[in-house]
């Protein structure tokens, strides 16, 4: 593995900086497409097939899908929320040839939804470790695995956010 910031040949190094700007922007669309429910600009980050693990911290086994799964069961749950916010930070990339990459980056995912159960907020902090591949459309993720550090606020928003009303009282 090589960091994004080796020195390396003018060519080489130029084609570094250039993947290293895209991979950024994907991971940065993943957010805003997640925050604006925009899952046109969402879908655009994956690779048709992914592999996606959120098993820390939310107990959900990793799964193979393929994208438009992955779309599928993200927005109706995102959806579901007032707003969220996902702010990611801190990237740092590392390229395992021409055509992989991993990005790890912070996220603070906050989620809003007034509710019966207590706060209307819960925040997730933790980091992303997504793995890349160059496909003929450019960078995407094939691999994606939150790693949640803490949370804090009202964790049953989750759970209220997908009830009948929508969780509001």
């Amino acid at each position: 593995m090589t960091m994004s910031c080796e020195q390396a040949g003018g060519d080489t190094r130029l084609r570094r900086l250039q993947d290293r700007a895209s991979i950024s922007d994907v991971q940065l669309r993943y957010a805003m497409g997640t925050d604006f429910r925009d899952w046109e600009l969402f879908r655009s980050c994956f690779a048709d097939e992914l592999e996606v693990d959120f098993s820390d911290g939310f107990g959900q086994p990793s799964v193979r899908l393929s994208a438009d799964d992955w779309v599928r069961l993200t927005a109706p749950r995102m959806e579901s929320f007032t707003a969220t916010q996902h702010m990611i930070t801190n990237l740092v990339i590392t390229f395992d040839g021409d055509d992989r990459a991993t990005c790890v980056a912070y996220v603070r995912a906050s989620h809003h939804l007034p509710n019966g159960t207590g706060d209307s907020d819960q925040i997730v902090y933790g980091y992303y470790t997504n793995l890349f591949r160059r496909t003929p459309d450019g960078w995407r993720i094939a691999a994606l695995k939150l790693t949640a550090l803490w949370m804090t606020g009202n964790f049953g928003i989750f759970q209220a956010a997908l009830a009948p009303q929508g969780g509001t009282s």
